[in-house]
């Protein structure tokens, strides 16, 4: 046994094919010049003796090196996932190490192969990323380190971490990144609109006194002769609003862009967006549908709410058949009672599916605020912007403007039955989304 483990773990340098090479020409050309055999005979004796010190050396004394794959608890989905490997050397000398990950298959990379000489009884730390664009179970392999010497002609190899298993989340890097909005004074940072509050659309929070830069209406003319001092009210946002993220796990949500799904670009919007509000203490739940309603989270305001609502993005599942709006509308009507904002993530690639659909959007908008959120096709983009050089080009830049236009067209539709809309590039979803919810809370009009 231990002869069977000694084989599968010797490996060969390529120096080692160098040198059998080189004593093989001079074996070779001692067929013309007689002196070059006895020199190819004793390079290969001393060949032999070098390869024996090199095994002894590499494999006397167990296992000398350790090494281990820092697996995160989970992935953030769409975004660059750093994972650390450790080695550490155990070996009286300097070893170079040949890193062979065994990666999930889901990123169909057969190629990484990381090099790194490591001194004696020193550890050695790299960094590499992986960025995942499906939800669910990743499974990693082996992690194969193969240590040769300073002779570098044979590799002794290592395995580690084999089956190690991460989750893919809905993108909880991308909903930190916005969790600054939550605060007041940031809302004018990069990508975000500066909303001009209207009136006071807000909730009484305290009387204070006035100071230079306060708005000269809100002062409280009772409380100023009581304290014979100028006294302000002060408002703040209206809390507790229900909000509602209706996610189409439908065939239409299933177009890919830079590798995914226009499902997963609403799921990371919806987890990015549900932060923000639950820290503006908005109540916010979330349904998804297809065919049939799929998940129904009732709106909340808990502290824990936030893990719920990752939970139930993380296990959408679909079979992207066509979705079924009356469904939808049935289910809001039976179980969304109180005026709500509605944000429905879904997709129209043509005017006559809005058009079918646009029964249950009037009514979904007559007792809610209903935003209706559908993508742009990016890929048309550069098509419309080239140049047309013959008769094919120009019909496909023809089609491609059609349907741009139709887009908008949709959108100038459905504002004007009063239905707030959301025509965006999907990369730019999570940031259009936001902008929304603030202008509509700013506003005051939910």
């Amino acid at each position: 046994m231990a002869f069977i483990r000694f084989i599968k773990s010797l490996y060969v340098n390529t120096r080692l094919f160098y040198l059998l090479a080189a004593i093989a020409v001079c074996l070779l050309l001692s067929y013309w010049f007689n002196g070059l055999f006895a020199i190819g005979l004793l390079a290969l004796a001393g060949l032999g003796v070098v390869l024996l010190l090199d095994a002894i050396s590499l494999w006397r004394g167990g296992q000398r090196v350790v090494a281990a794959r820092k697996l995160p608890e989970k992935f953030s989905n769409s975004d660059q996932n750093e994972l650390p490997i450790l080695i550490k050397n155990n070996y009286g000398f300097a070893i170079t190490v040949d890193v062979i990950e065994e990666i999930p298959i889901q990123f169909q990379k057969r190629d990484f192969n990381k090099t790194l000489n490591i001194p004696a009884k020193e550890e050695a730390t790299f960094t590499y990323e992986l960025r995942p664009t499906e939800r669910g179970e990743y499974y990693f392999g082996n992690l194969n380190i193969y240590a040769s010497s300073g002779l570098k002609l044979l590799k002794r190899r290592y395995k580690f971490e084999k089956d190690q298993m991460v989750k893919v989340y809905p993108s909880f890097i991308q909903m930190k990144k916005y969790a600054f909005l939550a605060l007041d004074n940031r809302l004018t940072l990069h990508g975000m609109k500066k909303i001009r509050r209207i009136g006071h659309t807000m909730e009484f929070e305290q009387i204070k006194d006035y100071v230079l830069g306060d708005d000269v209406r809100t002062i409280n003319w009772k409380a100023t002769a009581k304290r014979a001092s100028l006294m302000v009210n002060q408002f703040q946002d209206e809390k507790s609003q229900p909000i509602y993220s209706l996610i189409d796990a439908s065939r239409t949500m299933k177009m890919p862009f830079n590798g995914l799904t226009l499902l997963d670009y609403a799921i990371n919007s919806t987890l990015a967006f549900s932060n923000i509000a639950l820290k503006k203490k908005d109540k916010v739940g979330m349904i998804t549908f297809a065919e049939g309603i799929k998940n129904h989270l009732p709106a909340s305001s808990k502290k824990t709410h936030l893990t719920t609502i990752l939970e139930v993005l993380y296990n959408i599942e679909t079979k992207f058949l066509d979705g079924d709006f009356g469904t939808l509308y049935n289910q809001v009507k039976r179980k969304v009672t109180q005026r709500s904002l509605l944000l429905l993530y879904t997709n129209f690639e043509h005017i006559s599916a809005m058009e079918r659909q646009m029964g249950y959007l009037k009514a979904l908008s007559r007792k809610h605020i209903l935003v209706v959120i559908f993508f742009k096709n990016t890929e048309l983009d550069k098509l419309i912007s080239s140049p047309a050089e013959d008769v094919q080009t120009i019909y496909h830049k023809t089609i491609a403007q059609k349907s741009d236009y139709d887009k908008k067209v949709m959108a100038t539709t459905l504002e004007k039955y009063g239905i707030q809309t959301i025509l965006t590039a999907p990369e730019d979803l999570t940031v259009n989304t936001i902008n929304k919810y603030l202008e509509i809370k700013a506003r005051g009009i939910l």
